[in-house]
């Protein structure tokens, strides 16, 4: 796990998202005590339990970006979930272990990539290995004895024309050359698991992998070009060079100790005490996650995962419902409680402008590969920052997420005609913004449907 002090966690947030600055502190505390907790004496490090957060606040104010951004950083396993998407056991709906399942899928293949760029070097020497094997077939005395000495002659030629071939290999002259190799595939039968019970994913992967070993392997010969034949024999030998054990011990080892869970839409599952119809479920969700969140052991295909260290992030709007409104035993597993601002103008303003994927950078990169040169004036900027100030105001909230959609709709004619106007410079000044978004704007019925 990367180390970074709180400062230079809130700093690197501070590169993609706007304002929000004690979600970003609470956030940058949480993952800094990961590694505080790495370094306590083993007998104490089980004990310390991860202060899990809850994020209070409307959408579109940068809840799920700072969660996704923090896994990022801390190359942690990351998973984003809904919590609208579960429903206690015994009703329709997913199990709330598979969070657990996915995570360490998510892991291993993390881990897997890590551990195949690691062996990369070694897979391209022995790719080339094999390839030359293939464009130059090693000398080997069958049939009639034959005179070592000249064995050994033919032997010293073919190890220099094997070099002189390498050579030309490296330097990309075999390239229009075609070799024919040997691939293994394994024909399986489509199988569909459907189960009332939780884990039906679990018992489908265990079925497939049971039937997978009764069904033989299939070998085809098939005829590559040098370039295609390297990327492939690359692949295959690192595939074979990678300790899947290794891997696996790891990946379960780094869900364990840094994994990040983000449960967002938490509120859509704080029911008020009614005792029947969708409440019983919401409730029965909260009960269900609440192991999860408090520690225990989930079975997945790769073994045991324990739950007790990963670190678990809620988010939700909470219009209706209030953080009082959850389980007690739920909310006592979340000590930490951050409520995020909504944003206002000169929020928009820096969020069009400031960030590295600010969106008025994403535009002009976009439209250069028409050849057109986008440039956005200070004051359409400020022009589309009151705009979706106001529609938000009028109309739902939904945070930064109205620029995307006003962006879209200043562009739009701009984005359709680019690719017949040639080589050009437009620049987006406020009253471009305002002859495209005038008509909408007035008309409170059609801005209604459109912005």
């Amino acid at each position: 796990m990367k180390t970074f002090t709180p400062k230079e966690i809130v700093s690197e947030l501070d590169k993609y998202i706007i304002g929000q600055k004690e979600a970003k502190r609470a956030v940058a505390i949480a993952l800094r005590n990961r590694w505080r907790r790495q370094q306590v004496a083993p007998e104490l490090r089980d004990e310390i339990a991860p202060k899990n957060i809850i994020m209070i606040g409307p959408t579109g104010v940068g809840k799920t970006e700072i969660s996704r951004r923090l896994a990022k950083l801390s190359q942690a396993p990351f998973i984003k979930v809904e919590a609208s998407k579960f429903t206690e056991v015994g009703y329709v709906g997913r199990d709330v272990e598979s969070i657990i399942r996915d995570l360490t899928d998510l892991s291993v293949k993390m881990m897997k990539d890590e551990e195949r760029a690691r062996v990369q070097e070694k897979a391209k020497e022995s790719a080339e290995e094999r390839l030359l094997d293939l464009l130059l077939p090693p000398v080997t005395a069958v049939g009639q004895p034959q005179d070592p000495t000249r064995i050994l002659q033919e032997r010293e030629l073919q190890k220099t024309t094997r070099e002189k071939l390498r050579s030309l290999l490296r330097e990309g002259k075999l390239d229009d050359r075609s070799v024919e190799i040997e691939t293994t595939e394994q024909k399986m039968p489509v199988i569909e698991v459907l189960s009332p019970f939780g884990g039906a994913e679990e018992m489908d992967i265990n079925i497939k992998e049971m039937m997978g070993n009764m069904f033989p392997k299939k070998t085809k010969r098939r005829q590559l070009k040098v370039p295609d034949a390297v990327k492939f024999l690359i692949q295959e030998e690192a595939q074979r060079l990678v300790d899947m054990e290794k891997v696996v011990k790891q990946a379960i080892e780094r869900v364990e100790q840094s994994g990040i869970v983000f449960i967002d839409e938490i509120d859509k599952i704080a029911g008020r005490e009614s005792g029947h119809g969708p409440d019983v479920s919401r409730e029965g969700v909260q009960r269900d996650l609440l192991p999860i969140v408090e520690g225990s052991t989930v079975n997945t295909k790769y073994g045991m995962v324990k739950t007790d260290h990963i670190l678990f992030i809620a988010s939700g709007a909470f219009h209706v419902a209030k953080p009082s409104d959850l389980i007690p035993e739920f909310q006592g597993r979340f000590p930490i409680r951050v409520e995020l601002k909504s944003l206002g103008k000169g929020d928009f303003i820096r969020i069009l402008t400031e960030p590295e994927n600010a969106l008025t950078k994403q535009y002009v990169a976009l439209l250069e590969t028409e050849d057109i040169k986008l440039k956005f004036t200070d004051d359409a900027v400020a022009e589309i920052s009151e705009i979706a100030t106001i529609v938000n105001d009028r109309m739902e909230n939904i945070g930064a997420r109205r620029l995307h959609t006003i962006m879209e709709r200043v562009l739009d004619e701009i984005s359709f005609d680019a690719p017949d106007m040639g080589s050009k410079e437009i620049v987006i000044d406020a009253k471009y913004v305002d002859e495209r978004l005038r008509d909408i704007i007035k008309d409170e019925d059609l801005s209604r449907y459109i912005l």
